[in-house]
């Protein structure tokens, strides 16, 4: 078990320095004038240089990324080249909107999931096919058009209940966070559901075919019991496989769907960020989602291992 840790600590870390040296490289290739963005337009050459000096834009590359490295490591961020706000700090404020958002979402793929897929398997015929169906037309949906589907259809007419745009911390009220999170947490969801549906549809359909489900059947084990104590525990580990790879897909749609219904989170802030050409803040946003997506993934490969040990042998 030790080893099966390490491993996955060790590839976590390792794609946390490959993510954030490619993004930094990105955005120096993407050939925006950083200290001219800064300055404007009337800004004079010699201020531009003058600029990017004291920023250190003029160094070389790796010693631009070896510093940002080295103060991210000593737990200094740095700061906004635009608003000279601490970047942890503008993160921090915006991450449990953006936290609140996925795993909200998260919860809601993974039980509508189970139920459609286990009802899907166990049922068969004509629900099976009606499962299968929604599946595709979620798959299909952009999660951007589902978001303004739930706005005019549902917000809008339903203002007390599910607001359109904004958002209320879960510490002031629980209500008001509910009001403001549910319709985007469901349209970031949609396209999870789908695909995990039917993951867990097809490995319960296989895991039913099993002899030691036969046999639990013929000891008069009830079909309830069968379902979700024997048959779900061994086709859960490969929908939880999928759900790792949506909850990824689930970040770059809450990029999107933060900005439809206005709520304060990373995507906003990334967004902006990128077309101002804000290094600080787009690194800094990028090693938080991707610290996410690395801890996200190695609760669900523990997960994974606890369920099925056959997933830490090496």
């Amino acid at each position: 078990m030790f080893t099966f840790v390490m491993r996955n600590l060790l590839n976590g870390v390792t794609l946390i320095f490959v993510v954030t040296g490619a993004t930094f490289l990105l955005i120096h290739m993407s050939g925006g004038n950083i200290a001219r963005n800064i300055l404007g337009d009337d800004a004079t050459i010699e201020e531009v240089k003058a600029k990017a000096a004291e920023l250190g834009l003029d160094r070389p590359l790796l010693t631009q990324y070896w510093n940002w490295l080295s103060g991210v490591l000593s737990g200094d961020w740095g700061n906004s080249y635009f608003s000279s706000q601490s970047v942890a700090s503008a993160m921090n404020t915006r991450l449990p909107v953006t936290l609140s958002l996925i795993f909200l979402s998260i919860a809601i793929t993974a039980v509508v999931s189970v139920i459609l897929g286990t009802w899907a398997a166990s049922r068969g015929g004509a629900v099976d096919r009606l499962v299968q169906f929604l599946s595709v037309a979620g798959f299909a949906l952009p999660n951007y058009w589902i978001a303004l589907v739930l706005v005019l259809l549902v917000a809008l007419p339903l203002q007390g209940i599910f607001a359109a745009t904004g958002y209320v911390p879960l510490s002031e009220s629980f209500t008001g966070w509910l009001s403001t999170i549910t319709l985007p947490a469901l349209a970031v969801s949609i396209g999870g559901v789908s695909s995990v549906a039917q993951q867990v549809r097809g490995s319960m359909l296989d895991t039913l075919r099993r002899d030691f489900i036969r046999t639990l059947r013929s000891r008069g084990v009830s079909r309830n019991a069968i379902l979700y104590r024997h048959a779900l525990r061994n086709a859960a580990s490969p929908a939880m496989t999928v759900l790792s790879l949506q909850f990824i897909a689930m970040l770059g749609g809450a990029v999107i769907i933060e900005q439809i219904f206005a709520l304060p989170g990373l995507g906003s802030l990334v967004t902006t960020a990128s077309l101002q050409g804000d290094i600080p803040i787009v690194m800094g946003v990028v090693t938080y989602m991707v610290a996410v997506i690395v801890i996200v993934n190695l609760v669900i490969d523990f997960a994974n291992g606890w369920l099925n040990p056959k997933a830490r042998i090496e």
